[in-house]
């Protein structure tokens, strides 16, 4: 999208430097990443972050109105409530599809938000070896502004362990060896000196939380919460776990689990703006839309795109049965900006706030994108093709 870094970019790639970036990354973590690394970053103009930015805050304007809990109350389902909820999330994920207006321009389309981590440490660890690995301009950034690998580190450390000793803090997870996002637990437990612990692993004792390292029980004062709900439940031989966190705990959550849900998909109906494509609560519209071929259908309690019907039919809607639970969103047009040599991709990129407990607001921390030729952006899709994946940003500024 920066015509001159693009055409020299790709110019000078060859499969011997995306080997490299490709081993660099297995080498630090000692894991080779289940899912697609693109072959290129995404090279972003300042118009368009400014515009990625702008809207980023729009949004955070929206968590921070005094009434947002009121606005949310219904978001967390029944019998998901965890006690002793945070005043804030401990992060928000902003995803924005990449679209040209009707004048040509380019222009950010929200796509979907959450109130839960990203590959933070991952994230850090690829960019690096972009650099490393290929001729990144110098004059691009990864990092927005005011930080860098030494206060990006900082801020993780004061969000997730909140001054504790990184041995009573926990990356906490269902299964975690099973998981694709295994490598960013594993560079995280190199960048903050914590331990990823399956749900399988707790000890509880009345209201404290154990884990055992080297043979000593040791207590849990926060928890660093890559678990959701659902994955926990569908898995039979953990299932019955979820009754340990639907009573009070004397641990800290970065982020609590309610969270999960207030900051999600069910926000979109709420979001307006030019960057938010319309959206409603099924069981919201008065008359639905002729046209829904030109609308997404989305489960409120999905992830990872699971459940998510690009071209719906009046079939589908008539077969759902709890219409509370889903939103119809108006279909974004990603455009096929990043020229590559197998032929056009598109792209999304996603904001990736940290918000300390101690913090006023949310403080814009990384940037990760993924880049599709298919009709699915995430890096499960597509995978048989070249020049797409996980990627991420660099951009003027």
């Amino acid at each position: 999208m920066i015509p001159a870094v693009r055409q020299q970019y790709n110019q000078t790639f060859t499969v011997a430097k995306y080997g490299a970036l490709q081993a660099a990354l297995t080498a630090e973590t000692g894991i080779t990443p289940p899912f697609r690394v693109a072959e290129t970053p995404v090279f972003l103009p300042a118009s368009l972050w400014q515009q990625l930015t702008d809207a980023g805050e729009a949004i955070i304007g929206l968590l921070l109105q005094p009434d947002f809990l009121e606005l949310t109350a219904s978001a967390i389902p029944k019998g998901r409530s965890v006690p002793g909820e945070s005043a804030h999330s401990s992060f928000v994920i902003i995803d924005f599809a990449i679209t040209r207006t009707e004048h040509g321009t380019l222009a950010p389309q929200l796509i979907e938000l959450q109130g839960f981590p990203s590959l933070f440490a991952f994230q850090e660890l690829l960019a690096r070896q972009y650099r490393a690995a290929f001729d990144i301009p110098a004059d691009l950034r990864h990092f927005p502004t005011g930080l860098d690998t030494g206060t990006y580190t900082a801020l993780l450390q004061r969000t997730i362990l909140n001054g504790h000793p990184p041995e009573s803090v926990i990356l906490l997870e269902v299964l975690p060896q099973q998981q694709k996002t295994l490598i960013d637990f594993t560079a995280t437990e190199k960048m903050l000196g914590i331990r990823t612990v399956c749900v399988t692993e707790l000890i509880s004792e009345g209201k404290k939380l154990y884990y055992e390292k080297d043979g000593r029980k040791i207590r849990i004062r926060r928890i660093y919460n890559r678990m959701i709900f659902e994955e926990l439940e569908k898995h039979s031989e953990v299932a019955d776990l979820a009754d340990i966190f639907r009573h009070e705990l004397d641990v800290e959550w970065a982020p609590h689990p309610n969270w999960y849900y207030r900051i999600s998909k069910y926000l979109l109906p709420l979001i307006h703006g030019p960057f938010a494509p319309r959206a409603w609560f099924l069981h919201e519209i008065p008359v639905l839309p002729q046209d829904l071929e030109n609308y997404v259908l989305k489960p409120l309690y999905s992830f990872a795109g699971q459940g998510v019907i690009i071209d719906p039919a009046q079939s589908d809607i008539d077969a759902i049965e709890d219409p509370e639970n889903w939103i119809l969103q108006q279909k974004v047009q990603y455009a096929p900006v990043i020229e590559t040599p197998t032929g056009p991709a598109k792209c999304e990129v996603r904001l990736m706030y940290c918000w300390p407990d101690d913090a006023p607001l949310p403080v814009l921390a990384f940037n990760l994108a993924r880049i599709s030729k298919g009709k699915m952006i995430g890096v499960g899709y597509n995978a048989d093709q070249e020049w797409v994946g996980g990627s991420c940003c660099f951009y003027e500024g």
